[in-house]
């Protein structure tokens, strides 16, 4: 079987060269990205234009792959665009409805930058929420919200922190796993 095109969608930090989704770009041809845009920039807006920007140059529908923020970005796309999607992992959606830790922004700003409120609607195709139990942008609980609010499968992947190379990850195999779990036919049945 060949490749499903996939969409990396980076949260605010952007991507860096030892982060996963960058190691997973690096190995597979068939990826796209949305490109990075600034830590500064909370636009949220035009970082979901950004999003549909990059969709509409993939010439079949992909599986998105979106990491922290990234998670957030697309689901405001979702709520405002209408594209064929095969499926979407969702790793460690922080919880932009409260307070995070210092040094990333505060609830004034994602405010500003229209990202609150976060969007709770049913996502229209296949999605898996991977959560981590210490992630230190949102306990599990919350995430565990979303992903019923999205109609997403959930999986705890156990104590990963924010699943990034501050949390001591670089490449994570395990995405590789759920892109063929996103494709698999049973899974996209199971979630119609």
């Amino acid at each position: 079987m060949r490749n499903v095109p996939v969409l990396i969608i980076p949260g605010l930090r952007d991507a860096v060269s030892t982060h996963w989704q960058t190691q997973l770009w690096i190995r597979r041809a068939d990826t796209f990205a949305v490109p990075p845009m600034g830590r500064a920039n909370l636009d949220c807006a035009r970082r979901v234009e950004a999003i549909e920007r990059a969709l509409a140059s993939i010439p079949e529908p992909p599986i998105v792959v979106a990491h922290s923020a990234g998670t957030i970005m697309f689901a405001h796309w979702a709520r405002k665009y209408v594209r064929p999607i095969r499926g979407a992992l969702l790793a460690t959606p922080p919880d932009f409805e409260k307070p995070l830790p210092d040094g990333y922004p505060t609830m004034d700003e994602l405010q500003a930058g229209g990202w609150l409120p976060v969007p709770r609607e049913r996502l229209p195709f296949p999605t898996i929420v991977a959560c981590s139990r210490n992630d230190p942008l949102a306990r599990v609980e919350r995430v565990a919200e979303l992903a019923r609010a999205w109609g997403s499968r959930f999986d705890n992947l156990g104590e990963v922190g924010h699943l990034n190379p501050a949390s001591g990850h670089g490449p994570w195999p395990q995405a590789e796993s759920y892109i063929a779990d996103l494709t698999a036919p049973r899974l996209r049945a199971a979630q119609a």
